[in-house]
């Protein structure tokens, strides 16, 4: 929270930007500037889910009988794996203010290897419906020339196209904490300066949260 800024000291030749008086006001524009872009990001998905549910009213037989393709079991293991990596990045941030860098480390690779499982798990459940034909729309053309389609490629355009944003945000995520934990090796966090790990967290957390959203919207809502 911005209620603990006080708490920052960092050293103004090494952590602090020219252009703050004070490390408090560096950390404290840091938050803002992460809260703004995470709202940005809402709005992004946001369309996405504006277009699920406008497609689900229209045809919600579809979406029910399309549903029942995906795998549940996966999708659910998936939603454990990220919510695993929720607390260990939430460990991680609370260790840099603690100062604990062996735990931080520990808690940043717990997190990085998380979101790699999760890439691995879907990108089987993409090769899954690549293989069974359950692709996006343009896919289920079924006569010539006249655009007729099956209406599941409606559900599955819909599908891949926010599980697969979903997926290039996971990446950001894990170049994100790489970069934070290759600074945490050389000790760079401590009690006096752990903004990037905080910033980080919050844009991790962000991520997991989409997830929370999908994965009923998609595998469990019938």
């Amino acid at each position: 929270m911005i209620a603990e800024a006080p708490a920052v000291t960092h050293s103004p030749s090494r952590f602090r930007a020219h252009h703050f008086e004070t490390a408090e006001q560096q950390y404290a524009a840091s938050k803002l500037g992460m809260w703004l872009f995470l709202v940005t990001e809402v709005l992004f998905f946001g369309g996405l889910f504006v277009a699920y549910a406008v497609f689900r009213t229209l045809h919600p037989e579809v979406f029910v009988n399309s549903a029942e393709l995906l795998d549940t079991r996966l999708g659910a293991i998936n939603t454990v794996i990220l919510l695993f990596s929720s607390l260990t990045m939430a460990w991680a941030v609370r260790c840099s203010q603690l100062g604990q860098q062996r735990g931080l480390v520990i808690c940043l690779s717990l997190t990085t290897f998380a979101a790699i499982l999760f890439l691995g798990i879907k990108g089987i459940e993409y090769s899954h419906k690549w293989h069974e034909g359950h692709l996006w729309a343009s896919q289920y053309s079924t006569g010539e020339g006249t655009g007729v389609f099956d209406r599941a490629g409606t559900f599955f355009s819909i599908y891949f196209a926010m599980t697969g944003l979903h997926a290039i945000h996971i990446l950001a995520g894990i170049a994100a904490i790489g970069w934070v934990l290759k600074r945490s090796l050389r000790g760079d966090f401590g009690p006096n300066y752990f903004t990037p790990v905080d910033t980080v967290g919050l844009y991790w957390h962000l991520v997991d949260l989409v997830w929370i959203f999908l994965f009923p919207l998609l595998y469990l809502i019938g």
